[in-house]
């Protein structure tokens, strides 16, 4: 696999090119846009993890530019910034995740592996769990054949209970996939979206699938437990 590291950092961003090869990567080091730009668009690159701070980045609109030229490669963010906001602005532009400095290099190497794992997952085009339908590709939800629409938020955190069903997840771990934020951001937007959820997905149905596991979270699936 293929990296392109584009850190203002020399020693950190050598830091994560040593760090990187070990994990048998292969790794482009950038310290400033221009040296993007010098880059062939026929490079092959597999994911980006790129510093907001480099210099010559004229904010969250490289996003675009990077995407134009590697539209299929994730982009991972990194950035000083401490605001709650700036994640949610550069996962709304367009990035697979958000890390803030300081961070420990083993987190973003657990991270990159994670995103490649999503970009990587064979996709089925249809899942079913009892009378509940989605299909991957789609996004298309129904429920004994009523359609359900739900906003691109509601559908990942669906789909994260899916892949874990009849399992409890906590809200640490839905806010920290779904929202790809850390834990210590969650607000009681899980809650909220899990309310969302439950109009759309058990409305009319005796039979309710989201349950609520005290003092744990949430789990789709699983009568034995109490609701």
């Amino acid at each position: 696999m293929r990296l392109l590291v584009a850190e203002a950092d020399l020693s950190l961003a050598e830091l994560l090119q040593s760090r990187f090869q070990q994990e048998h990567f292969t790794v482009q080091v950038a310290s400033a846009s221009n040296q993007i730009s010098e880059l062939s668009e026929k490079s092959p690159i597999d994911l980006i993890i790129l510093d907001l701070n480099l210099p010559g980045i004229p904010g969250l609109e490289f996003l675009h530019t990077i995407h134009r030229r590697w539209p299929e490669a994730p982009v991972i963010l990194v950035s000083q910034a401490t605001s709650v906001e700036e994640r949610v602005r550069g996962l709304n532009a367009g990035a697979d995740d958000f890390l803030v400095k300081p961070f420990a290099v083993a987190e973003l190497v657990a991270r990159v592996h994670a995103v490649l794992r999503r970009r990587n997952r064979p996709v089925t085009d249809t899942f079913r769990f009892e009378d509940l339908e989605v299909n991957r590709v789609s996004h298309k939800v129904s429920r004994n054949g009523r359609a359900i629409e739900l906003s691109p938020k509601e559908y990942a955190l669906l789909e994260y209970l899916l892949r874990h069903s009849g399992r409890p997840v906590s809200r640490n771990s839905i806010i920290e996939e779904v929202w790809c934020m850390h834990s210590d951001s969650i607000t009681n937007v899980v809650d909220v979206y899990i309310n969302y959820l439950r109009k759309k997905i058990d409305a009319g149905s005796d039979r309710p699938l989201i349950r609520t596991i005290r003092g744990v979270g949430y789990q789709i699936g699983g009568n034995h437990l109490p609701k």
